[in-house]
């Protein structure tokens, strides 16, 4: 998925209201921010392969050290503790976090092929195999994002314009990225996909950016 996660991220919003829009971000795609970083290091491994899903051509070989389950759990646990060590919020919006992260592993399994690994070795693995059909990927990553959306936009309110053009090019931003990612051609290599993976970071960079310029919604 992609704006799926991202509809997670927008969607935690309502549950943790003092936890930043960027902050949320970097939960929801902390392990698509780790494994490229894994994949260029030659640790993990993803190829080219067109057709091998109707929705992308990428064969997720190997990575189990940022995408499988029990890599999710911790994942998720060392950033809910890492947060919660350097502001002390409330215990709920660390468990929020540890529950965005581990939203991503769930979301993937609901969209891959059985290629998602459950432990370590990357042995078992399982995937429902949502990609295979364009029209119900579509209709679920639409739906999931339009309702992140909606909770977001109830439990927030622009603080300035900047508040409010700021979230709204984001969303203008995903949509494109997404729609591309549908008709662009396959990319070279999967060294590639993995560099152009980085550029996650900048999205997290504008969730801060557009949190900043918001304000929690008072009853």
């Amino acid at each position: 998925m992609f704006i799926g996660h991202f509809a997670v991220g927008f969607g935690a919003k309502r549950a943790a209201s003092s936890v930043s829009l960027g902050t949320l971000f970097l939960a929801c795609q902390l392990l698509d921010l780790v494994w490229p970083l894994l994949v260029l290091l030659g640790i993990e491994v993803v190829e080219v392969a067109p057709g091998i899903t109707a929705v992308t051509p990428l064969d997720f070989t190997f990575y189990p050290y940022s995408h499988s389950l029990v890599a999710s759990v911790f994942w998720s646990a060392l950033l809910a503790a890492v947060y919660w060590l350097l502001s002390r919020p409330p215990l709920r919006a660390a468990a929020t976090l540890a529950g965005v992260v581990l939203s991503h592993w769930l979301l993937d399994v609901l969209s891959h092929r059985p290629d998602m690994p459950i432990t370590l070795s990357g042995e078992s693995k399982i995937g429902l195999g949502l990609w295979n059909s364009v029209a119900a990927t579509l209709v679920v990553e639409g739906a999931l994002f339009s309702l992140g959306i909606y909770l977001y936009v109830r439990a927030t309110q622009a603080r300035n314009r900047t508040g409010s053009y700021a979230f709204w090019a984001l969303i203008a931003f995903l949509l494109v990225v997404y729609a591309a990612n549908f008709f662009s051609s396959p990319p070279p290599s999967g060294g590639a996909v993995a560099g152009a993976a980085l550029a996650m970071w900048l999205l997290v960079a504008w969730g801060y950016w557009v949190d900043h310029n918001r304000q929690p919604v008072t009853d």
